[in-house]
């Protein structure tokens, strides 16, 4: 194989990503590439390597061998040169390096978690990292977390993973929710009946399926989404009910788009987590995000347990 000396890392990164996406369709997505500049960095990073990274046609998309052993030096390779940067950070009295950050959709608008002023605080105190932002549902976020891909996420996790450390964030309130071409919409919470709403189209998140449906004793879902935005097209249609955070569905009634349904019967809190692997918990740039979190997050984010919540443990 050739020398390395002169490779650019560049290059090495857009492969890292190409290979976390799967393909290279949803790599152009995540890198913002069209297919032939990316084709392009592949090809130019497989001459200097000297062999084949991945088989991409209509087999669909696998890396060989030497792609797989590829991916595995960079992962290590980049988790060396954030251990440097936080090394000579640490020296120099600055933080340093990257910082991937991964939250669930929707909570721009709560007032309770402040996720946007926690990272305005964040960079004022280290302007030289490189914060990453990448919203998923939190299930994702787990396993991002767990393989690496992540280095601190935020969301209502399971709380199931081992060598994750989760510690509690806040409570988000839930109500039920209709638009306002629904049949229930101009009904009273006296009129309307359990058998109302189990007889309404109803909206789940697709990572609380079973959640949703037991907090609204429905028998079935009749629609499903993946994030926030998609809930609350859902409900606005005026065909389904379903939850919403009430810090985004309470602006809608406001609006007189959208109304709580039997609010003392149907709602409920989710509790948030910010979990980091165990292994990672003091390190500098991720010990001290994790501060402005739940500094911002008031009160229950600023609790601090005799011990973490960890994995396998749920609060009562």
């Amino acid at each position: 194989m050739r020398r390395l000396d002169n490779i650019d890392l560049r290059l090495i990164r857009v492969f890292v990503e190409l290979a976390d996406a799967g393909g290279f369709g949803p790599a152009q997505i995540a890198l913002n590439l069209s297919q032939s500049t990316l084709s392009t960095h592949i090809a130019s990073l497989e001459k200097k390597l000297g062999n084949r990274l991945c088989e991409r046609g209509r087999g669909g998309f696998r890396l060989t061998e030497f792609g797989k052993a590829t991916y595995a030096a960079a992962k290590l390779l980049f988790a060396d040169i954030d251990t440097f940067h936080a090394r000579i950070g640490k020296e120099s009295g600055r933080l340093t390096g990257r910082l991937r950050v991964g939250i669930v959709d929707g909570v721009v608008t709560s007032p309770e978690l402040g996720l946007q002023t926690a990272l305005g605080r964040y960079h004022a105190y280290a302007p030289d990292v490189f914060v990453d932002l990448w919203l998923a549902p939190p299930h994702e976020l787990e396993r991002a977390l767990a393989d690496g891909r992540r280095d601190v996420v935020v969301g209502p996790m399971s709380q199931k993973i081992s060598g994750i450390t989760y510690k509690p964030v806040y409570r988000e309130p839930h109500g039920l929710y209709c638009g306002q071409g629904h049949r229930l919409f101009a009904r009273s919470d006296a009129e309307i009946t359990a058998a109302d709403i189990e007889a309404a189209s109803f909206s789940v998140r697709g990572y609380l399926h079973f959640d949703d449906i037991y907090r609204a004793h429905h028998p079935k879902p009749d629609g499903t989404v993946m994030q926030m935005e998609g809930q609350a097209m859902m409900i606005l249609s005026g065909a389904y009910v379903g939850f919403l955070p009430r810090h985004i569905g309470d602006s809608y009634v406001a609006r007189g788009e959208m109304r709580v349904l039997k609010a003392s019967r149907y709602s409920f809190a989710s509790q948030h987590f910010i979990a980091v692997r165990s292994s990672d918990r003091e390190h500098p740039p991720i010990a001290a995000f994790v501060r402005e979190v739940r500094r911002q997050a008031g009160p229950a984010g600023r609790q601090d347990a005799a011990r973490p919540v960890d994995a396998g443990e749920r609060p009562g």
